[in-house]
């Protein structure tokens, strides 16, 4: 190995930085980890800051995962169904509205 590869992997980029796949890569190495494969790069960050002892600095930006809002949508479209069902237009105008601006939330978070 050169010199240079030597520094490179001495080096470290910073956590936030890195890819899915290279946060995978030091996931498996900690024992403390488990079900690495099955999580996005978010749950990767903060199971790695977790067991390393990193404390995570609040960010200006919420934390609302993507999961957490479809969630929310898949219901307010059963409730949106119902409504539709009870004939009250009213309400699944304003539920159709909910699920709009959740949808552009998902957008923005991606």
């Amino acid at each position: 190995m050169g010199s240079k590869e030597k520094k490179k992997q001495e080096k470290e980029r910073p956590l936030d930085r890195m890819t899915a796949k290279e946060l995978r890569e030091i996931a498996l190495k900690i024992p403390e980890i488990v079900g690495v494969h099955g999580m996005n790069k978010v749950e990767l960050l903060a199971a790695i800051k977790k067991a390393r002892g990193i404390v995570e600095e609040k960010g200006s930006k919420s934390d609302t995962g993507i999961r957490e809002i479809k969630q929310k949508i898949k219901v307010l479209k059963l409730q949106k169904e119902e409504a539709i069902k009870n004939e009250d237009s009213k309400m699944a105008r304003i539920l159709r509205r909910r699920i709009s601006r959740l949808k552009k939330k998902t957008r923005k978070v991606a």
